[in-house]
């Protein structure tokens, strides 16, 4: 019975990857729980012996040899404790053997639960601890429901052998995507923490670590650290304003996350359903930054007011409109990759 035993703890590390030590505990866990129970008088008294290496499990209640027995659960007399140790005398401890097949019912049972618990709890804390490693990278999920009323949606994400659902609330959706079950998703992981049976993943579709996630996976010059993604600034949906840099002047940074014929960007875009990216060129001169970031529209000259943090912008009188963009998303998100306030004036101002 006892090989047995050990056999099964190997079973569930080689099927579930559950240390065995973990498991082993569990058991004499289990079984001290089992012995108590139908021995409560025992109290502390109950001891597991686990030896792996001969495959035995022995479970002993201490118990003091007394002159006269009070508590039959941890005293017998002299002559009953040299049935377990020949020499045994009035204040000596014995082991006395349990026999497990005298476990009550209800016992037995108990012990059954918490080697059920304790396998569900290492699965648990396994799959936390896999997801965790997972926490601001990339993830490919499968759509396994869509909330009509919230407008949320489920995936199913894999991470190496373990697996667990995670929801994309409506707010972390890129606005107006179609999804429908079955469909393969990239998600970005925010945050990952223990809440209930499993862990929590919170996903999103709409956070800006998915375009530098894509970037990276499309672009083998930023994966390698040639290239340098500065800053992000991204409106999910409609338009992201990417800064990129390169470390060997030889590379061309926009160039190259542009890629052959548009290839890398192109795949990018056709994972965010259409998002127009705009990649721009970071330089440290703040004036040619906030000329940049403001493209497609062409700058005239760029000054800086007494807030270190603001800037005027004169542009053409015809790319004003340009400039700023639909309901102001151009200029917005330039200034949200730079950093910097932006006002902008056309030419005619200035005269």
């Amino acid at each position: 019975m006892n090989a047995e035993f050990f056999e099964a703890i190997a079973d569930i590390e080689r099927e579930k990857g559950i240390p065995r030590e973990y498991m082993l505990e569990r058991i004499k866990m289990a079984l001290l729980a089992a012995l108590r129970k139908d021995n409560p008088d025992a109290e502390e008294n109950v001891v597991v012996d686990v030896d792996e290496s001969k495959k035995k499990i022995d479970m002993y209640i201490q118990k003091a040899v007394v002159e006269t027995v009070e508590n039959p659960a941890i005293e017998l007399l002299p002559e009953e404790a040299r049935k377990y140790a020949k020499r045994a005398e009035v204040g000596d401890t014995v082991n006395v053997p349990v026999d497990t097949k005298k476990f009550g019912r209800i016992a037995a049972q108990a012990a059954k639960q918490v080697i059920i618990q304790g396998i569900r709890e290492a699965e648990r804390s396994m799959v936390y601890q896999e997801f965790t490693s997972k926490e601001h990278e990339i993830l490919t999920g499968t759509v396994s429901h869509i909330d009509p009323v919230r407008g949320s949606v489920t995936v199913k994400m894999t991470s190496g052998s373990d697996y667990t659902e995670a929801v994309i609330p409506s707010g972390e959706r890129i606005p107006g995507e179609v999804l429908k079950e079955g469909d393969l998703i990239k998600v970005y992981v925010v945050e990952v923490h223990k809440a209930g049976p499993g862990p929590q993943v919170l996903i999103s579709r709409t956070h800006p670590g998915l375009v530098k996630r894509l970037f990276e996976l499309e672009v083998p010059e930023i994966y390698d650290g040639t290239v340098e993604i500065k800053s992000i600034a991204r409106e999910a949906g409609s338009r992201t304003k990417i800064a990129v840099w390169s470390s060997q002047p030889e590379v061309e940074p926009v160039g190259a996350c542009v890629g052959p014929r548009g290839g890398r960007v192109a795949a990018i875009v056709d994972e965010l359903r259409g998002e127009k990216i705009d990649i721009i060129k970071y330089s440290e001169d703040p004036r040619e930054f906030v000329a940049a970031a403001l493209s497609p529209a062409e700058v005239k000259k760029v000054e800086f007011l007494d807030d270190p943090k603001a800037c005027r912008v004169v542009v053409p009188d015809g790319q004003l409109s340009l400039a700023i963009g639909k309901e102001g998303q151009n200029v917005r998100l330039a200034a949200r990759l730079t950093g910097f306030r932006i006002d902008i004036k056309p030419e005619s101002f200035e005269g």
